[in-house]
């Protein structure tokens, strides 16, 4: 199970990378990181708030079988979010070969 406070990290950057793809609506963005990472309703909402509240996003309505349906585009802020994490992202994986190497260490040791 991933840490809350490292999914939610990672969860904004899935929503602002599916925007980058193209504009999109709720219901189809939890679709499209369905097979990726678990995403409910209750947590995609809060998240395009806080995205769009930080200048990553803009929201629009486009009338869909007589409703009003939102949309929701990515902006240069959010581009630069993606960027950010992209950078960072050896650094991560550096952090995360030393906790596996760590583990991998411990498990021979209690094995032996």
């Amino acid at each position: 199970m991933i840490d809350p406070q490292l999914k939610r990290g990672l969860l904004d950057i899935c929503v602002l990378s599916v925007l980058r793809r193209e504009d999109s609506y709720g219901y189809q963005i939890i679709k499209d990181l369905s097979g990726y990472i678990e995403i409910s309703e209750s947590t995609l909402y809060p998240i395009l708030r806080r995205l769009e509240a930080g200048g990553c996003l803009t929201v629009y309505a486009v009338e869909h079988n007589g409703r009003l349906r939102k949309f929701y585009r990515i902006t240069s802020g959010g581009v630069r979010q993606i960027d950010q994490f992209l950078e960072g992202w050896p650094e991560i994986l550096r952090v995360y070969d030393f906790i596996k190497e760590c583990a991998e260490h411990d498990a021979r040791t209690v094995s032996q």
